[in-house]
């Protein structure tokens, strides 16, 4: 059966008219889904034999709740969502002075293999449909009771590793008849894949953009994040470049402080160097320990240290800023708990 929810506004129409319905009725479907609803019955709008024919040929599927972890400080939310195959993804609601954000996932489980990431401790299962990725920002706003208006593709998985259909997800959320979020205010984050760059820079030129860095040299990001070995760091750089370039945009560089490897003061003049001139802002990370993984974190006035010197050098940079500290803050965390 067809996933309405995996549908952009075109695709609904063209299903519509297939089922005998004149175009306009994909307009109202679309607001619908929306709108988080999850049963023909509550599109009053529908003629009653039309609901009955969308019930045989069509569903509204994606995620559901499975544990849920509510900050009494800050009103981060953190979800454990079911997919119907099983397998469980995480996303975050965050609230910002700007609004709410929520970061969703884009596959379960992830195959890049970064060593300090409890995301892709298991590896790939498999992408998720637009839909999937749609259905955590309706599940959250239903829980919340709140709207949404900024996304972060920065969950499990590398959104590029999916590319189609994270482009199909963009559309829909984007769409003007349904969610209508600005494509200004959304925001994938990239390991690194040069293609997805830039194949990205032309289709999607208002998203941002944030790439994982966290190393000033090839021998440190090869040794936490393997795609390094395909995409060294002057390839991935004047891809970066590039992508400035065509879009007038500027790059997160996402760097993940890691105690003893790439927070030493050689690090901050490197990091400087290699960013020199470039149109981009640095989100200082420090490291969410995970089990197993031989890496400790930074202090708080360390990574305050870094930022400091970046500014210094003209160099943009923010230590990201503690969220739901009194649930559980690494990403991955309630997903690997919950599977154990």
């Amino acid at each position: 059966m067809i996933n309405l929810r995996d549908l952009s506004l075109e695709e609904t129409e063209r299903l519509v008219v297939g089922l005998g319905q004149p175009a306009f009725r994909a307009k109202q479907i679309f607001q619908w889904i929306g709108k988080g609803k999850k049963d023909f019955r509550e599109m009053t709008n529908l003629p009653e034999v039309f609901k009955e024919k969308l019930s045989e040929k069509c569903r509204i599927g994606g995620v559901e709740t499975a544990a849920v972890q509510k900050s009494v400080k800050d009103g981060t939310r953190k979800y454990l969502f079911r997919l119907e195959d099983g397998n469980t993804v995480e996303s975050v609601f965050m609230k910002y002075k700007y609004g709410n954000s929520i970061c969703l996932s884009s596959q379960a489980g992830c195959r890049m293999g970064c060593a300090f990431c409890a995301s892709g401790k298991n590896g790939l299962v498999r992408g998720l449909t637009p839909g999937e990725m749609l259905s955590q920002l309706l599940e959250a706003e239903a829980d919340t009771g709140e709207k949404i208006g900024h996304i972060v593709v920065m969950g499990t998985g590398e959104p590029f590793d999916n590319y189609e259909n994270l482009s199909a997800f963009l559309r829909i959320v984007n769409d003007k008849t349904g969610k209508n979020i600005g494509m200004r205010n959304i925001t994938v984050s990239t390991c690194g894949l040069v293609p997805g760059i830039q194949r990205f820079s032309d289709d999607f030129p208002q998203v941002n953009l944030a790439v994982s860095l966290h190393g000033t040299t090839d021998e440190i990001r090869a040794s936490m994040m393997p795609v390094n070995r395909k995409y060294p760091l002057n390839v991935l750089l004047s891809a970066c470049r590039e992508y400035t370039k065509k879009t007038g945009r500027r790059i997160t560089f996402e760097y993940t402080l890691v105690n003893g490897v790439n927070d030493r003061e050689e690090d901050m003049h490197r990091l400087s160097g290699l960013l020199s001139g470039m149109l981009c802002h640095v989100n200082l990370i420090p490291l969410n320990k995970v089990n197993g993984s031989g890496f400790d974190t930074v202090s708080r006035e360390k990574a305050a240290e870094f930022q400091q010197f970046l500014e210094k050098k003209g160099i943009p940079a923010t230590v990201r800023r503690e969220l739901g500290a009194d649930i559980d803050a690494a990403c991955g965390q309630l997903r690997l708990g919950q599977s154990d």
